[in-house]
């Protein structure tokens, strides 16, 4: 046998108890009662670290880079709007579950509402630029977020305008459910939200694995790499291309609902600004495009940076200097630049990005013995 038939040969999977992912997912299940990274640095640093609470956001988050990394690292589609689609879902969700509004859907029905609406939003815009490729295609989808963004601050008779929708009503849990909780009723609003996070996740995860090796996730592959090719090979590539808009959209309309219920809130419009597609955008580049785990891993790292650490350590920081209302030593008017710059050193150094797909580093070291 040669060197390369043997370098070639499948590697056999990891036993279950060895993967990382079973422990984390475990770690991820039992947090929300015994929150030990709080408590400990709470008891060294004296400041509240919170992330029990935060990790709601941060699987919302992720939610929303799954959709976006369907787009852009499964299709190829440079989008720079997945902040529309968030917004939509969120917006939905108030009108259809405010008492505000006649429809007073709840949150069971929002969260069915949010990715229609969302996902019929996809279609209408992946419709007529289905043509478009790279830089258009980005300028097009850039515009149709700030578009989304104007025209949701100023429907005040719908969107409430800078006020946004509220109260958005919390999840509804059985009552004999509720009882069995004991005190965590307390926090039942958290504690649902938390799960049917961690939940959606969890199964988002399991079906993009499966779509991997799909028919659906080869001809996305196949669009991304060469579009002309693609449609030699009997592929639809305008279809393929609405598929991921509408499905990518579709995800994150849904992500848009469970933030709104989890602020209670749909916040104000310009919350869904620009930055937050570009920062789900690094999410995605700098974890591995096209990477599931690379995904989760550079959402893992940026939003928790920018949601749990960025405040803890500006505290820190302030409180050691003795100037508590230094706008410079606050990380958090930082973030943009340090964001930026670990997109520039990932490109420079790491292209591929943190843990890539195993295609995506092949075809980026093909022929520099990278892949060996």
């Amino acid at each position: 046998m040669t060197a390369t038939a043997t370098a070639r040969r499948p590697v056999a999977p990891k036993p279950l108890w060895k993967r990382f992912e079973l422990y984390l997912l475990l770690v991820l299940v039992i947090y929300p009662f015994f929150p030990f990274l709080d408590q400990a640095i709470s008891a060294i640093s004296g400041e509240q670290l919170r992330l029990d609470r935060q990790l709601v956001n941060i699987m919302i988050f992720a939610i929303l880079a799954l959709a976006l990394n369907l787009q852009v690292g499964y299709a190829g589609l440079l989008q720079l709007g997945i902040a529309a689609f968030f917004a939509i879902g969120a917006f939905t969700t108030g009108v259809v579950s405010v008492e505000k509004y006649p429809f007073q859907f709840g949150f069971w029905g929002s969260i069915i509402m949010a990715p229609i609406v969302a996902g019929v939003a996809g279609l209408l815009l992946g419709a007529p630029t289905v043509r478009l490729k790279g830089d258009y295609l980005a300028i097009v989808t850039l515009g149709f977020g700030e578009v989304v963004r104007v025209v949701t601050l100023n429907l005040d008779a719908i969107t409430d305008g800078p006020r946004g929708l509220s109260p958005i009503p919390s999840p509804w849990i059985p009552p004999d459910l509720a009882a069995g909780l004991g005190d965590v009723a307390k926090q039942s609003h958290f504690v649902t939200m938390y799960f049917v996070a961690l939940i959606v996740l969890i199964a988002l995860v399991a079906v993009f694995t499966l779509m991997e090796r799909s028919r659906a996730g080869r001809a996305f592959v196949a669009l991304r790499e060469d579009e002309l090719a693609s449609a030699c090979m009997g592929l639809n590539p305008a279809k393929t291309k609405l598929a991921a808009f509408a499905v990518g959209a579709a995800i994150a309309g849904f992500a848009g609902a469970l933030y709104a219920t989890n602020l209670q809130t749909t916040a104000e419009p310009n919350t869904y600004d620009f930055n937050y597609s570009i920062i789900v955008l690094c999410c995605v580049i700098i974890g591995g495009l096209g990477s599931l785990r690379g995904v989760l891993l550079g959402v893992g790292v940026l939003i928790t940076f920018d949601s749990v650490l960025s405040p803890v350590l500006t505290k820190l920081i302030q409180k050691g200097v003795g100037a508590s209302d230094n706008v410079f030593l606050s990380l958090t008017n930082w973030k943009l630049m340090i964001f930026g710059l670990a997109l520039i050193l990932t490109m420079r150094y790491k292209p591929e990005g943190l843990w890539p797909s195993a295609r995506v580093k092949a075809e980026l070291h093909e022929g520099t013995g990278g892949d060996k």
